[in-house]
């Protein structure tokens, strides 16, 4: 059931089809068909011009406190955090720490030494020709690779990625820098958290600062957006933390959270509230020396594989066009969260889906609905205006 509603009263008149029922009403009624009201849901948020059109919880932050999502809990964003540590390295760039098209060895020297040169771009780019977690455990999502680390877990066993093995992150950076190449550079894309981890630890190779500590500094804090940080204290208090959960073998919801805070992958936490923001700054751009050319930087795609990718990337940002407009978004899947983000520059207009429900397979069905819902007001109005 949803528990808490903002709408922009001018949304509020919209309607669809000459339906006499408001956007509003059908977005909620989409979102309760697909989340049960006393299991783990979705908070979901909808902006446009800057300002919420629909901002609204559906289902339990918390299964034993009987706490509502009602669009204000912060939530694990997994790889929809790839854009902001992206952001982190671009402003190094703009600053002059960092080449972009110099060896990743230039800043972390101590790296294996790969039989071909790799460039930070290529890393941001995801043709670096780096590997993911399947290099590191080679049971990641049922893959098996023979260049896998035998990686063990403390009791000899193999390493199980997730919530039952640990790793500090300086322990998991003395690993990563140990694992070969998956394939040669700038050949094709192939997806790498493994590259995005090696960013974070970059920027704290030059800047002096953790991911956290310099994210906060140079880019939360000016942009107000108080809830947002990467989490790399496993044992930090999180005020307001949605809590993770799926379903076990016999239907029953399980507590499903991570005890791996290692950033740059994934570990940024937010909310709602900030997620505007973030999108905000897209459409007046703040950060950097230069705010205009870092959110032009920002959005290059593939600016390094030759020939191009069929993938088109730009720093943590699938690239397309949807409707006739572009868009850059990103997806993430950790356990106990499954989040999405999405903005259309040209509509002004941006989604964040933050689930805490990795089992259920309803809700992105939904959002699909929502978001063609939501466009053809969007461009409706448009239309209306010219």
């Amino acid at each position: 059931m949803k528990t808490t509603l903002i709408v922009v009263s001018v949304f509020m008149t919209l309607h669809v089809n000459a339906s006499t029922i408001p956007v509003s009403e059908r977005i909620d009624s989409l979102m309760n068909s697909a989340i049960n009201p006393s299991a783990p849901g979705c908070n979901l948020g909808i902006t446009h011009n800057n300002e919420f059109i629909h901002k609204a919880g559906y289902g339990l932050a918390n299964l034993e406190l009987g706490v509502p999502l009602d669009g204000n809990q912060v939530h694990r964003m997994a790889s929809v955090s790839k854009q902001f540590t992206a952001m982190a390295v671009l402003i190094l760039a703009q600053q002059g720490h960092i080449d972009l098209d110099k060896d990743i060895h230039t800043y972390i020297p101590d790296l294996r030494k790969y039989p071909s040169r790799v460039t930070v771009r290529q890393m941001l780019d995801h043709v670096a020709g780096m590997g993911d977690y399947d290099l590191i455990a080679p049971s990641f999502e049922g893959e098996e690779s023979d260049q896998a680390i035998e990686l063990k877990s403390a009791a000899g066993g193999q390493f199980r990625l997730g919530n039952e093995d640990y790793l500090t992150i300086d322990e998991f950076y003395e690993v990563v820098k140990t694992v070969p190449l998956a394939l040669e550079p700038n050949t094709e894309f192939r997806y790498s958290n493994l590259a995005y981890f090696l960013l974070a630890m970059m920027v704290e190779e030059v800047s002096g600062k953790s991911l956290r500590q310099f994210s906060n500094e140079f880019m939360f804090k000016p942009l107000g957006m108080s809830h947002t940080f990467f989490s790399d204290n496993p044992v930090e208090i999180v005020k307001n933390r949605a809590s993770g959960y799926k379903k076990n073998d016999k239907g029953e919801y399980v507590t499903d959270m991570t005890n791996l805070f290692w950033v740059g992958d994934g570990g940024l936490h937010t909310n709602l509230d900030d997620m505007l923001l973030w999108n905000k700054h897209f459409n007046e751009p703040q950060l950097g020396q230069d705010p205009v050319a870092l959110v032009a930087m920002m959005n290059t795609a593939n600016a390094t594989l030759k020939p191009a990718a069929d993938v088109s990337y730009a720093n943590g940002q699938f690239v397309k066009q949807y409707q006739g407009v572009t868009e850059y978004a990103h997806s993430g899947g950790w356990l106990g969260t499954s989040t999405y983000f999405a903005r259309y520059p040209e509509l002004k207009l941006s989604f964040s889906l933050m689930c805490n429900d990795v089992s259920n397979d309803k809700v992105f069905g939904a959002y699909k609905e929502i978001r063609d819902l939501v466009f053809a007001e969007v461009l409706n109005k448009q239309e209306e205006s010219r």
